[in-house]
C-alpha cells in the first residue's frame, strides 16, 4: 500500500494570507515527496476559503517545478463546471509541464452552494450525468480527433492540444460512493477514490466491497486501483492526550463542511462560521471520542495497526487528508512523524 497527500490552501480567517497558505501547501508537498509519498492531490472548490482551490491545475503546475518525483493529482475536478475540450487540454498541459506525472480525478460535485453560483442553480444531484458524459469525451480527445454530440455538450471534430505525455492517457480517477458510481468507474477503466468521512472501518469495508463487486462485474477491464482518503493526524506517544486537539479540530472542519453543505447562510467574504455543536446533539459520530477512531488519529504504533487492516483489504493507496483546521506547524509535525514512523513500517 502506497501513501499520498490530500491538501488544500486551508484558510480560516484573515490572520494568514493566501500567499502564506500557498507556501504552506508547497512545503507540505515537498515534505511528502521527500518522505516517499506517491502523489499529492488538490481538489476544486469555489468561493470557500476553508478549501481555497478554484482550479487545481495552476497549483499543480507550480508544484511540478518545485518537485521531481511526486505525482500531481487533481482530486477532483467537478465535471459540470468543465467543457470537455477545456478539461482535456488543461489536464494534458499539466501532464506536459510535469513530465508525465499527472493523475486526473473527476467528480460529479456535491455542494449546492457551488452549483448555485457556477451552474445557475442546477441541482447538485444532477452532476452525475455530466460526469458520465465528460469522462469518455476527455479520454477520446486526449488520443486524437473526436467529435461529440451528447445530451449536454456538442462540438465538431476537436482534439486535445497539447497531447498528454502519458500514453494512451493519464490515469483517470472517479470519486465514488454508491454502487452505480463504482460500476461506472470500473466499466470505463478508471481508478476509484473513496472517503468514509466520519464512519469507521465498517464503512471502509463496505466501500471496498462495492469496488470489488464492480470489478467482478467487469472481468473484461484490467483491474483498476482503489484509494481511501481519510483525515489523518499522528502525535507522539509521549503526549498521549494530544489526540483530543486533533479530534476537536477535525470536528470543527466537519461542522464547517456542514454549514457550507447546508447552504442556509450567506458567507462573508468567503468565510462561514461552523454549524454550532448543539446541532449535533444525539449524533455521536461528531463527538471527539468517536472522531479519534473514525478519523486516523493516534500514535505511530496505533496508526500502523489500523492501517494494516487497510492493507489487508487490498487498498492500493491511502491518502493522508491533512486539512483539519489545525495550524500549519501542527500539520507539519504530524506529517513528519507519520513519514518517520508509519510510512517506514510499510516499506
Amino acid at each position: 500500500m502506497r501513501f499520498s497527500l490530500f491538501v488544500h490552501m486551508e484558510r480560516w480567517d484573515e490572520s494568514v494570507s493566501a500567499s502564506q497558505q500557498f507556501q504552506n501547501l508547497t512545503e507540505l508537498t515537498q515534505i511528502a515527496e521527500a518522505g516517499g509519498f506517491g502523489t499529492v492531490w488538490i481538489g476544486e472548490h469555489h468561493s470557500m476559503e476553508f478549501v481555497s482551490s478554484p482550479n487545481p491545475m495552476p497549483q499543480l503546475a507550480y508544484l511540478a517545478a518545485r518537485t521531481s518525483t511526486i505525482r500531481l493529482g487533481a482530486g477532483t475536478i467537478v465535471a459540470p463546471f468543465w467543457n470537455p475540450v477545456r478539461a482535456a487540454g488543461e489536464t494534458a498541459l499539466l501532464d506536459v509541464i510535469s513530465g508525465g506525472r499527472a493523475e486526473i480525478g473527476l467528480a460529479r460535485g456535491a455542494h449546492q452552494f457551488e452549483f448555485d453560483r457556477m451552474m445557475g442553480g442546477l441541482p447538485a444531484t444532477d452532476g452525475g450525468k455530466y460526469l458520465r458524459e465528460l469522462v469518455p469525451a476527455v479520454r477520446a480527445l486526449w488520443q486524437g480527433d473526436y467529435a461529440h454530440k451528447g445530451e449536454i455538450w456538442q462540438f465538431p471534430t476537436s482534439t486535445s492540444v497539447p497531447k498528454p505525455v502519458q500514453r494512451p492517457t493519464p490515469p483517470m480517477w472517479i470519486a465514488a460512493r454508491d454502487p452505480d458510481s463504482h460500476d461506472f468507474a470500473v466499466a470505463n477503466g478508471c481508478n476509484v477514490m473513496v472517503t468514509p468521512l466520519m464512519k469507521g472501518i465498517e464503512e471502509v469495508e463496505n466501500l471496498v466491497n462495492r469496488f470489488e463487486t464492480a470489478v467482478g462485474n467487469h472481468p473484461e477491464v484490467p483491474r483498476p486501483e482503489l484509494m481511501v482518503l481519510r483525515h489523518t493526524h499522528v502525535h507522539s506517544p509521549e503526549a498521549p492526550d494530544d489526540w483530543r486537539p486533533a479530534a476537536e479540530a477535525i470536528q470543527r472542519y466537519y461542522r464547517t463542511f456542514d454549514a457550507w453543505f447546508g447552504n442556509k447562510q450567506t458567507p462573508e467574504n468567503g468565510f462561514l462560521e461552523p454549524s454550532p455543536e448543539s446541532k449535533f446533539e444525539g449524533r455521536p459520530e461528531f463527538e471527539p471520542e468517536s472522531l479519534r477512531t473514525t478519523a486516523m488519529i493516534g500514535t505511530p504504533d496505533e496508526l500502523i495497526e489500523r492501517l494494516r487492516r487497510y492493507e489487508e483489504l487490498g487498498i492500493d493507496e491511502y491518502s493522508f487528508w491533512i486539512d483539519n483546521s489545525l495550524p500549519h506547524e501542527e500539520k507539519r509535525k504530524s506529517l513528519e512523524l507519520f513519514i518517520k514512523d508509519v510510512v517506514a513500517a510499510f516499506r
